[in-house]
């Protein structure tokens, strides 16, 4: 697991560790990411993921509540967040994930909360 900073448990850090977690060939949404999280809204899961390149995050597995690349303008070209997808055997066609709901990886499912306790103070 990458190390984020000083505060391993900031809400970028817990944002990009539950991507993280997001197996290859699966993709979840901001919502279901800031819900889990249980803090925040998908704009800022947006925008921490708009902060993470070059951390080894798999952000192009994070797409919007349709399935759409709505963050496909963050990479370095358009058609990579698609690339990157289909690479790891999701199907994509005009820019939105087909068999959204069959690909759909939800974090509050699959990780414990008591990993990600962000510090409310």
């Amino acid at each position: 697991m990458c190390y984020f900073g000083p505060m391993s448990n900031s809400y970028f850090t817990l944002v990009y560790r539950v991507t993280q977690a997001i197996p290859p060939g699966r993709v979840t949404n901001y919502g279901a990411i800031a819900d889990f999280l249980a803090l925040g809204s998908s704009r800022m899961v947006g925008w921490a993921l708009n902060k993470c390149h070059g951390k080894g995050v798999p952000a192009h597995r994070v797409v919007n509540s349709k399935g759409e690349l709505s963050g496909r303008n963050m990479f370095p070209s358009p058609s990579m967040m698609q690339e990157l997808l289909e690479q790891e055997g999701v199907q994509v066609s005009k820019d939105k994930v087909i068999n959204f709901k069959e690909t759909f990886w939800s974090p509050t499912e699959h990780l414990d909360p008591d990993e990600y306790d962000y510090p409310h103070e």
